[in-house]
């Protein structure tokens, strides 16, 4: 590190003031900031504590956190082609077809995003945000694997444009940013992203296996798209090759869906990082789940025949991105609730408006996404709810003495 520490301050002068590359000096502190702590302090007058956690690293944190959807995520997605084209494949295989699924989605999500940003921070000469590390990450999670890589670029860019830089930045964007990068893809391009098409690239990766024919029986439905799409209350769920899936399939993450979002065993590994590290808060996830469970049992006891609402209210936590989105998507600090009791509040009323959606909008299976980004938009108001009663019931106890 000291090697590395060195080179920096060596090259500091050509990024400084009167250097050749000045215009480049917002680049060259954010690498700076990414790679030591900061050893500057707010002027300001009073006593201040500081310690190596910056918002860097706390990104990072994120991003460990996201490494196990991750790479279970790649894996399943040449699971899911293999199983779909009938062949046969061991362990290094199917990942490997799914890392190079995935690797341009990310690559193209990055170089877009970080791109705007540096782009951004240079014309107001100022430091590069670090938000981005972490959308940057999740964005090619959270989309089908087959989305065209220019849809993905035009989605990103839009998004890091009109819900974050134009609200000023890191830290002052109203919704989720990854989030807004699906709901633009929803709107604009909904043949790819309306929840019910079966996400698997059943065509080959760069020159690997092009040209394969499908297997006879291959469904077209993801999960949430087989009960959307039923015709009968109770319906058997299937995966691509007609045969039954069930609670622990769901659970452990074979089976079609964006990249991220399958496996609930690689989603709490990362929840149990973010909730030891106290970056994400574990009353938000927790009342996520306590609402939407409630809500989707309310529906399973309410009589209305039809297969989204009598799927049981436990098969509803482990479909689709409801997992992922509760930890990862509405634990962002930024846009979620701040208060304790708004958290409560906040994440109930996210679980339920998810399960809500699922039920009675077969149009769009899936839910989490506009019921995270709904929520957003109330959080200000959840918070300042609180705020007021918190402090009426102060000011009604000094009445009283």
């Amino acid at each position: 590190m000291k090697a590395l520490y060195k080179l920096v301050e060596k090259i500091r002068p050509t990024f400084s003031e009167g250097g050749k590359l000045h215009a480049f000096h917002s680049v060259f502190d954010g690498f700076e900031t990414f790679l030591f702590t900061p050893n500057t302090t707010q002027k300001r007058i009073g006593s201040q504590i500081h310690d190596a956690n910056d918002s860097k690293r706390t990104m990072i944190m994120v991003v460990l956190a996201l490494v196990p959807a991750m790479l279970f995520g790649m894996y399943n997605v040449g699971y899911q082609h293999f199983l779909a084209t009938g062949q046969d494949a061991g362990f290094w295989a199917t990942f490997a077809f799914g890392l190079l699924a995935v690797l341009p989605y990310i690559i193209v999500s990055y170089v877009v995003g970080l791109g705007i940003e540096f782009t951004v921070a240079q014309w107001k000469k100022e430091e590069i945000q670090e938000g981005f590390l972490v959308t940057g990450f999740l964005i090619p999670l959270i989309v089908p694997i087959d989305t065209p890589l220019w849809m993905v670029a035009i989605a990103t860019a839009f998004a890091v444009i009109f819900a974050k830089e134009i609200f000023g930045g890191t830290g002052y964007n109203i919704f989720n940013v990854a989030l807004i990068t699906r709901a633009f893809l929803f709107f604009a391009y909904p043949t790819k992203m309306s929840g019910d098409k079966v996400f698997v690239r059943t065509e080959g990766t760069w020159g690997w296996d092009n040209g394969q024919t499908l297997v006879d029986g291959f469904s077209g439905a993801t999960p949430l798209g087989q009960i959307a799409t039923a015709t009968e209350p109770t319906t058997t769920l299937t995966n691509i090759v007609g045969d039954p899936i069930g609670f622990w399939d769901a659970f452990c993450g074979l089976i079609p869906g964006s990249v991220g979002e399958t496996s609930v065993i690689a989603i709490l590994l990362g929840a149990c990082l973010l909730l030891i590290t106290g970056i994400a808060s574990w009353k938000t996830m927790l009342s996520i789940f306590v609402g939407g469970g409630l809500t989707a049992f309310l529906f399973n006891i309410g009589g209305i025949e039809t297969a989204a609402a009598q799927t049981p209210w436990y098969m509803h936590l482990v479909l689709g991105g409801f997992a992922f989105g509760a930890v990862f998507m509405a634990t962002d600090p930024v846009t979620s609730a701040r208060t304790e009791t708004g958290k409560w509040i906040y994440g109930f009323l996210i679980g339920m408006m998810a399960i809500v959606i699922r039920v009675l909008n077969p149009g769009y299976p899936e839910g989490m996404m506009l019921s995270i980004l709904l929520m957003n938009a109330f959080a200000p108001l959840i918070d300042w709810c609180v705020v007021q009663v918190n402090i009426k019931k102060r000011l009604k106890r000094s009445s009283v003495k």
